[in-house]
């Protein structure tokens, strides 16, 4: 059963989301290169020091669901229900962050994103470790095959078809286009006679999106 966050982890809580909220606003209404670390500080009331201790850098700020999407990643490896098949338990999670990203209030902060190379090269980077994480995941589950190379190329694959499926015109159906390409992908990775990726026996029940 989920323990319910005390008071001081609902305070931090708190005060990061009042962080990340303020230097967005921010970001959008003066520029993200008009802005500067000491600015966002202010404007929300912390110390910088306080800043920092919830944000490593300023291109995590706009970022600030980063770690929260890493760990839904990994959690449709780790928290698929027995027998759930690996690709569709990814294709879910990764339908979930697409239509988050892809709404409305999300395209002023996109497009800022691709106006500023320091923000494009801390997304890149962002992918990548993404991809590491839900590489390391599926490598760890013993229902799954164990070839690394082929786990990390399936990671990378997932993470890129976020992306693409991101930029489509057509979300949805660009999602479905390339999952057809991973799961086919997928399937040359499992020894003849196995099951189709199913999950180990100690996986626990699936969580949602």
């Amino acid at each position: 059963m989920t323990v319910p966050p005390g008071r001081r982890e609902r305070k931090k809580a708190a005060t990061r989301q009042k962080i990340a909220d303020t230097a967005l606003r921010l970001f959008l209404e003066r520029g993200y290169d008009a802005v500067g670390i000491r600015d966002v500080a202010a404007e929300a009331d912390v110390a910088v020091t306080t800043l920092f201790s919830h944000f490593a850098s300023k291109e995590a700020l706009v970022f600030e669901q980063d770690e929260d999407f890493e760990h839904r990643l990994t959690q449709a490896v780790t928290d698929r229900a027995p027998h759930e098949p690996l690709i569709p338990a990814l294709r879910h999670e990764v339908q979930a962050l697409v239509r988050h990203c892809t709404a409305d209030s999300a395209t002023p902060i996109w497009r800022m994103v691709e106006e500023s190379p320091a923000l494009r090269e801390y997304e890149e980077s962002m992918r990548l470790r993404h991809a590491e994480s839900l590489a390391t995941a599926i490598t760890a589950d013993p229902g799954l095959p164990q070839d690394t190379t082929a786990c990390r190329a399936i990671a990378r694959f997932v993470i890129d078809a976020y992306a693409l499926a991101r930029e489509a015109a057509d979300p949805e159906t660009a999602l479905d286009e390339i999952f057809r390409m991973i799961e086919a992908a997928w399937a040359v990775t499992r020894p003849s006679g196995t099951a189709t990726g199913t999950a180990g026996p100690q996986s626990g029940p699936r969580s949602g999106p």
